[in-house]
């Protein structure tokens, strides 16, 4: 039984969908929403209890779900998951390219080799280990979308977020739109998400604490899921190359008064 039938959702129905990041955040809001749009949905994380934990949600509301947990970060893992997304459903539509991470000591200062090697791989190398991975099958199929989570620090430079952090998801803009030069001929649209603050776990790794107020002035995980649902759902023959959203109430534009 697919997910249509218990929330009446069919944008997705058929869908074979793959989230990174899949046990908290935005890409458990994805992962749940997606399904109840009637995608089959593959959870990639590293550690399995979120996932598992994910995965019964989707399946006690009458939708699909298969645990497939690894760290992107390694460079097998992406293309591990992909030959037993296909081995089980034999195709792989979207990609949700969404794991990420932050650390507390952020400031050039207080990095370290080791700790901007850790950064470039939780947010750019693994996103790319997983578009390779991705697109061997979409090439096959003429089709596929791949949605990957930047941030708005891609775009707009600031001390909150960290230089390693804005500097990958800069990168990770650039990587989206590389992948609509070169693979739009086969049918393959990629989109990049730009959202300003994200009332997630992440903010727990942010060196000044986040209050409950500010907490709920932000972005919520579910937006992202909806936005995420929305651009996964348009026709063949749209590709929304870039999204950037924010909340209402912009902390960065409270500065600039």
């Amino acid at each position: 039984m697919s997910a249509q039938h218990h929330s009446g959702g069919t944008a997705l129905s058929g869908k074979i969908v793959w989230v990174t990041g899949a046990g908290s955040g935005v890409g458990e809001a994805a992962a749940l929403l997606m399904a109840r749009a009637g995608a089959s949905v593959v959870l990639t994380g590293r550690r399995i209890e979120p996932l598992e934990s994910v995965a019964a949600r989707i399946i006690s509301e009458g939708g699909t779900a298969m645990v497939a947990a690894g760290d992107v970060t390694d460079k097998t893992t992406a293309s591990t998951v992909v030959a037993q997304i296909v081995a089980r459903f034999s195709r792989l539509d979207i990609l949700v390219n969404n794991a990420g991470m932050n650390i507390k000591n952020r400031k050039l200062a207080e990095l370290t080799p080791d700790t901007v090697n850790e950064m470039v791989a939780g947010n750019l190398t693994g996103a790319y280990y997983n578009v390779l991975a991705a697109l061997n099958v979409m090439r096959q199929q003429k089709d596929g979308v791949l949605i990957h989570t930047a941030s708005w620090a891609g775009k707009y430079i600031s001390q909150i977020s960290g230089s390693t952090y804005s500097t990958a998801k800069a990168a990770v803009i650039a990587m989206s739109e590389t992948i609509n030069v070169e693979e739009f001929r086969n049918g393959i649209r990629s989109s990049v998400l730009c959202p300003n603050e994200i009332a997630t776990p992440m903010l727990d790794k942010r060196p000044v604490k986040v209050t409950d107020e500010e907490r709920a002035r932000m972005l919520q995980m579910e937006d992202m899921g909806n936005l995420i649902v929305y651009i996964a759902s348009q026709p063949p023959h749209v590709c929304i190359n870039e999204v950037v959203i924010s909340p209402t109430w912009n902390r960065f534009y409270e500065k600039m008064i």
